[in-house]
């Protein structure tokens, strides 16, 4: 493994998915996507299923609870106060319990053969976001190859082979009409639900028939056929289809339209469609290929373990897939809405409770920018509903968006201690953060993210009052679904969860005031230095709150912000904070799995490589893959495989968890914190002997990292700055003299240093590259 240069830049064939028998299931099926539309591939011919997803197919209306008088933070106080439960459930919970705000599905495609194949054997190509499959009926075969195009977002399908071509119909939603639709009287948006017949805890909703739609209305024109379906609140959409016979090769263009594309969408989407028709299937593939080959160069990894390798790969296809500028952010599924005629698992929604921040954990690192602001643009065009959800909610100034909410910023409701938390705005406000430490974009600083942070504490601080001791505290306290929706669920201010988002807010403040040079960094030193201390057990593990320990195994490990994902204590900063971390994580270990679900495993990786811990980590992730991830890379939650590995055996899919396991990963080879660059820090001893390598890796202040090792000895680390500054490089070279090679136009500066931690000054755009002597730099180039 040589300099970066020298580094693979697309994935290889083993990192493909390959099923060679019929795919059943929806969350078995190969994905495409193109950041605003999303298909799942799957069936045996009879038919084969293309399911359509877009994502900014949303029915809006509010549940009636959530524009209550009675729904506000004081009113929730006043009720956990007066431990009044059945109160706190109808206004804040059971509205969770109706049909709406809810994502909707697009509907599918069916190509059918009238029978199923004998044979049916199925690949995605990574590289190119290609899929492929091929079925078999007796001596004949058909050919699929088909692709979402990555810039012009229609599908394209071309079917080939010797049987006979198969028909490509449109099939729509089942939203039918509900037999108990009555309609809108007089503009009113209410409409009846069966809420009540509604287990809570369920993770779908019911059937989609309780959206009571109109019916849909159907249209054929030439060689084009599509449906329009009018939802609420003025929403349209369709699928539209164009197909073209020649020589014995049936191609297929679709595309799933909605009048959210602007005035004359249905007929725009015709032309898009015939154009794409008349360019051929080579044509349309060759611009999309380009995008992803682009998508691929910007960073790499090499393992040798090829099943991570292979995750590493296979999850950042899928955020390739459903995160794109200009699009809206990753819900639950992404774009990839469940194919069931039920409301998709909890409703899609944006869960800012863990799920929004935790699909935007890894793309930072991994150099896709671009792709993650796509999350920063949404939340920060949803500004004016947070100042207004803050003004309303919480009787506050500043912003504050809900923690779980619809893609127009607007309350679902749910457990309210989480779903309602006034802390979790600031798990929101990290990615704002992350995004500023990482690219070191000033201007980003100025105009986004230091608002963001500040509007954020205006909203907290009216809820914030001093005790006796002058220390802040909160008026409601909780801890992500510790103790369910129960009133135990309600812990003494202030929670370690609630305090370390405090902490953090604060924290941060300060330094971007520093970094400003404004005038407000005194008040927020102020306020920081009013916090209390986080909880301490005499066991050194983390509490829950200052009078309770997680005490049993829970799938969140919120009281452990602290450590990941906020960083607030440091693995060597001190022998006491070192302490607190080992005592932390030994304690989950001893609490046992139990009532974990995937997130689980891949936050413990993360644990593990702050400890540096490289066997563990590995193995977290690798129990995640095997037996809570989907055939095609999903992360379906439980352990539906019944391994016995924890209690939950259901299967809903989301995504967080595969973001989260490919940020443990890039952890694992790389760590960035507090502005020191570590190559390496927490892999397995295997990969250490017989190598590893990362390429483009991004650290803070938009440095780009590169280096590999083997035979136990890093062979390199290269460096590039994208902008000037000064990179502490932690010096993993077992203390030898080092060659530190500086490239600046023609000019190539020597230098040799033995430091534990060493200074590099950069230019911007200047690259440099490290290793033992000039000899082997020399070899490596």
């Amino acid at each position: 493994m040589k300099e970066w240069k020298n580094l693979k830049k697309l994935p290889e064939a083993y990192c493909d998915l390959l099923f060679d028998e019929a795919v059943t299931s929806w969350d078995e099926a190969i994905p495409l996507g193109n950041g605003l539309l999303g298909c799942l591939i799957w069936g045996k011919g009879n038919p084969l299923r293309l399911s359509l997803d877009r994502g900014d197919l949303w029915d809006t209306r509010p549940a009636p609870e959530t524009l209550g008088e009675d729904f506000t933070y004081k009113k929730l106080a006043e009720l956990a106060d007066k431990k009044d439960v059945n109160e706190i459930n109808r206004i804040f919970d059971d509205c969770y319990g109706r049909a709406t705000p809810t994502k909707i599905p697009a509907g599918r495609l069916e190509i059918n053969y009238g029978l199923p194949g004998d044979r049916v054997e199925s690949c995605l190509r990574l590289k190119d976001a290609c899929a492929e499959v091929k079925l078999r009926f007796g001596e004949k075969s058909s050919d699929i190859k088909t692709f979402l195009h990555a810039t012009d977002l229609f599908g394209y399908i071309r079917i080939s082979g010797n049987a006979d071509l198969p028909q490509i119909e449109i099939k729509a939603p089942g939203f039918g009409i509900d037999p108990r639709y009555v309609g809108p009287a007089n503009g009113d948006q209410e409409y009846e639900t069966d809420c009540d017949k509604i287990s809570k805890g369920n993770i779908s909703n019911g059937s989609l028939e309780l959206l009571q739609y109109p019916p849909i209305e159907w249209f054929e024109e030439g060689c084009l056929k599509w449906f329009r379906q009018k939802t609420a609140e003025g929403l349209e959409f369709g699928i539209i289809l164009g197909q073209r016979e020649i020589q014995g090769t049936l191609d297929a263009v679709y595309y799933v339209a909605s009048n959210r594309d602007g005035d004359g969408w249905l007929e725009n989407a015709k032309k898009r469609i015939m154009k794409a028709l008349e360019t051929g299937f080579e044509g349309c593939a060759m611009e999309h290929r380009n995008w992803w080959h682009g998508f691929w160069s910007k960073s790499a990894v090499t393992l040798p373990d090829r099943e991570f390798e292979k995750q590493w790969y296979l999850t950042n296809y899928l955020f390739g897939s459903c995160s794109r500028k200009g699009a809206p952010p990753m819900p639950l599924q992404g774009v990839w809405t469940a194919d069931n005629d039920m409301l998709p698992p909890w409703k899609g929604d944006y869960h800012n409770d863990l799920n929004t921040q935790m699909s935007y954990y890894h793309y930072l690192k991994a150099n896709h920018p671009e792709e993650g602001e796509s999350f920063l643009d949404f939340l920060w065009e949803l500004a004016p509903q947070a100042r207004k959800f803050a003004g309303d909610f919480f009787d506050a100034p500043g912003l504050s968006l809900p923690a779980v909410m619809s893609i127009d910023g607007k309350p679902l409701g749910g457990w309210p201690m989480y779903s309602l938390n006034l802390t979790n705005q600031i798990w929101l406000c990290k990615s704002f953060g992350d995004y500023w430490k990482t690219t070191g974009d000033m201007n980003f600083l100025r105009e986004r993210a230091y608002p963001w942070f500040r509007e954020t504490a205006l909203c907290i601080m009216r809820w914030l009052k001093a005790d006796e001791n002058g220390k802040l505290s909160l008026a409601l306290s909780s801890s992500p679904e510790i103790h369910d929706n129960t009133l135990a669920a309600w812990l003494t201010p202030n929670s370690n969860y609630d305090l370390s988002l405090l902490i953090y807010l604060f924290k941060t403040l300060c330094e971007m005031s520093e970094v400003l040079d404004n005038n407000e960094k005194e008040a927020w030193r102020e306020k920081y230095e009013q916090l209390p201390e986080l909880a301490v057990n005499r066991d050194n593990v983390l509490m829950l709150s200052p009078d309770e320990s997680l005490n049993e195994s829970h799938r969140h490990f919120a009281h452990a912000m602290a450590i990941h994902p906020l960083r607030l204590l440091d693995y060597d900063r001190s022998k006491r904070e070192r302490e607190i971390i080992d005592a932390t994580v030994s304690n989950l270990e001893n609490l046992g799995m139990r009532w974990w679900v995937g997130f689980s495993f891949t936050w413990m990786a993360e644990l593990y490589a702050i400890q540096r811990n490289g066997e563990a980590a590995a193995l977290q992730l690798k129990l995640f893959r095997e037996n809570i991830c989907s055939q095609n890379g999903f992360h379906l939650n439980g352990d539906y495989k019944n391994c016995g590995l924890t209690n939950f055996h259901y299967r809903p899919f989301t995504l967080e968890s595969n973001m989260c396991a490919a940020d443990a990963l890039q952890e694992m080879l790389l760590q960035t914190h507090n502005g020191v660059i570590s190559v390496f820090p927490a892999i397995p001893e295997s990969w250490r002997k017989y190598g590893a390598a990362f390429g483009s890796f991004r650290g803070e202040n938009g440095i780009l990292v590169s280096s590999s090792i083997r035979n136990r000895e890093v062979e390199f680390i290269s460096l590039e700055a994208q902008n000037a500054g000064t990179f502490k490089i932690k010096n993993v070279f077992n203390g030898e003299k080092l060659c530190i090679r500086k490239q600046d136009g023609r000019q190539i500066h020597t230098e040799c240093r033995s430091n534990d931690i060493m200074d590099i000054a950069l230019l911007a755009g200047e690259k440099c590259s490290i290793s033992r002597n000039v000899q082997e730099y020399h070899a490596n180039c």
